[in-house]
C-alpha cells in the first residue's frame, strides 16, 4: 500500500512539473501577445512598412525582417559549406582517434558564451574586415562569420549523427556491388541521411535568427534600418532592435508595443523553423525504419 501511494505521489509531482512548464510558456506567450496587439493592429503598415523610426512614430518592420533573414541565411550557408563536409569526413573517413578529438572540440563551441564570441568578433573580425575590405567593419559579413561559428556545432553534430545512423547494410550492399567508398557515401549514405542533415540546417537557421548578443556587437545597428545592398553595410535585425530600444521605450507607448510585436514575429519565425525541424526528423526516422 505504501509503495503504491508513493508511486501515485511521484506521478502527481511529475504531472504538476509538466503542467507548470506548459503554463509558464502559455503565460509568457499570452503576455507578449497582449502587449503587442496595438502594434499588430497597424496591419500592413507594420509588417510591410519600409521605415522604422520611433521618434516620428514610424514602425515599419519590413527592412528589419529582411535583414534578419539575410544575416541568418548567409551564416547558415557558411556553416553548411564547412559543417556538412566536416560531418561526412568524421562519419565516414576519419580514424576513430581523430574523430574523438575533433567532434568534442567542435561541440565545445556551444559552451562559449555568445558575448565572448561577440567580443572576439568586435575586436578581431570587425577590424580585419575594415582593414581588408573598407567600410566600418561592423556589417553583414561580420555577422555571417560570427553566427557561422555559433551554428557550426549544430550542423556538424546532428549531420554526423544522421550519417552514422544510416544502416550499415546499405553501405555493405553498395560496396559488395563494386562501388567505391566515396561513391557509396555520395549516392547511398547521404541520400538516406538527408532528413537529418536538413534538420540540422533548419535548426541552425533558427539558432542564427534568434541569436542576440553576438550579432548586436558586430552588425552595426544603424538608427534607421534599411534593406542592405552590400555585405559590407551595417544592418538591424529583430533581436538587436529589441535589445537596443527596450531600455528607453516608454511603457505603454506604441514604441513599446511595437518592440513586443517584434518579439512575436521572432517567436513565430523560430517556432515555424522548429516545427519544420521536428517534422523532417520524424520523416527521416520513419524513412529509415
Amino acid at each position: 500500500m505504501e509503495v503504491g501511494r508513493a508511486e501515485k505521489i511521484i506521478e502527481k509531482v511529475f504531472f504538476i512539473s509538466a503542467l507548470s512548464s506548459i503554463l509558464i510558456v502559455f503565460f509568457i506567450i499570452a503576455f507578449i501577445l497582449k502587449e503587442s496587439i496595438p502594434a499588430l493592429a497597424l496591419g500592413w503598415n507594420f509588417f510591410l512598412g519600409m521605415r522604422w523610426y520611433p521618434p516620428h512614430s514610424q514602425f515599419g518592420i519590413f527592412p528589419i525582417v529582411v535583414s534578419t533573414f539575410v544575416v541568418g541565411i548567409g551564416a547558415l550557408a557558411i556553416a553548411a559549406s564547412i559543417g556538412i563536409p566536416a560531418s561526412i569526413y568524421l562519419a565516414e573517413f576519419s580514424p576513430g582517434w581523430l574523430r574523438n578529438i575533433i567532434k568534442p572540440c567542435v561541440e565545445m563551441l556551444v559552451g562559449i558564451p555568445s558575448i565572448v564570441l561577440g567580443f572576439f568578433g568586435l575586436m578581431v573580425l570587425v577590424v580585419f574586415i575594415r582593414n581588408s575590405f573598407g567600410g566600418y567593419g561592423e556589417c553583414i559579413l561580420a555577422g555571417w562569420m560570427i553566427l557561422a561559428i555559433m551554428t557550426l556545432p549544430h550542423v556538424v553534430s546532428i549531420s554526423e549523427d544522421s550519417i552514422r545512423a544510416v544502416p550499415k547494410g546499405y553501405k555493405e550492399a553498395s560496396l559488395a556491388l563494386g562501388a567505391t567508398h566515396l561513391q557509396t557515401t555520395i549516392r547511398v549514405i547521404l541520400p538516406n541521411a538527408r532528413s537529418g542533415i536538413l534538420a540540422s540546417l533548419i535548426l541552425g537557421m533558427g539558432n542564427a535568427i534568434g541569436e542576440t548578443m553576438a550579432v548586436l556587437m558586430v552588425i552595426g545597428n544603424p538608427n534607421i534600418p534599411w534593406i542592405p545592398s552590400s555585405v559590407l553595410e551595417p544592418v538591424r535585425v529583430l533581436t538587436s532592435t529589441i535589445v537596443i530600444e527596450i531600455g528607453y521605450a516608454v511603457w505603454g507607448s506604441m514604441h513599446q508595443h511595437a518592440l513586443f510585436a517584434l518579439g512575436v514575429v521572432l517567436f513565430i519565425i523560430v517556432a515555424i523553423l522548429n516545427v519544420i525541424t521536428t517534422a523532417v526528423i520524424r520523416k527521416g526516422v520513419a524513412g529509415i525504419g
